[in-house]
């Protein structure tokens, strides 16, 4: 994580809590000549344009006072989407039940990236039942070894 983003973080985490929010994730990047602050929220009940509205300006009345970041920039407040990252311990239990992509840092049985159920999660170990085809296929994935997960949309 970026100076930046641990800056951020110091600074938007009390704000959703206070709102009964989540922080989901936060980017700094550059894209062309710009550069972009996203902070991505959610909550249970999913996010709507007031709650990123109420993040967007409360977040940028403590970042006009501390100005942790030294140049221009765009800040965008949104919900992470129907294809939400799953980063933390509690996204992957949270997910249990649904439908999930996950990329590995190294194959397993010869493949990076997996698209199944996510049926259990004990901290250690994601357990995926896997279509293949007509028939499923139960895969354990070392926690340590996923490089990324977010959900999976199906359509159909």
């Amino acid at each position: 994580m970026s100076k930046v983003t641990e800056v951020v973080e110091e600074i938007v985490l009390p704000i959703v809590e206070q709102l009964g929010l989540e922080l989901v994730d936060l980017e700094y990047v550059k894209e062309g000549k710009n550069w972009f602050l996203r902070v991505y929220i959610d909550k249970d009940s999913g996010v709507d344009i007031e709650d990123c509205g109420t993040v967007s300006e409360k977040l940028s009345e403590k970042l006009d006072e501390m100005d942790p970041i030294p140049h221009n920039y765009f800040l965008e407040v949104s919900s992470p989407g129907a294809e939400r990252p799953l980063k933390k311990e509690k996204d992957f239990e949270r997910s249990i039940g649904k439908k999930v992509h996950i990329k590995t840092y190294e194959p397993i049985d010869g493949e990076k990236s997996f698209e199944g159920t996510l049926t259990s999660f004990d901290g250690q170990t994601v357990k995926l039942e896997l279509q293949i085809k007509t028939r499923k296929k139960l895969m354990e994935i070392p926690y340590e070894k996923v490089a990324s997960a977010r959900l999976a949309v199906s359509f159909g």
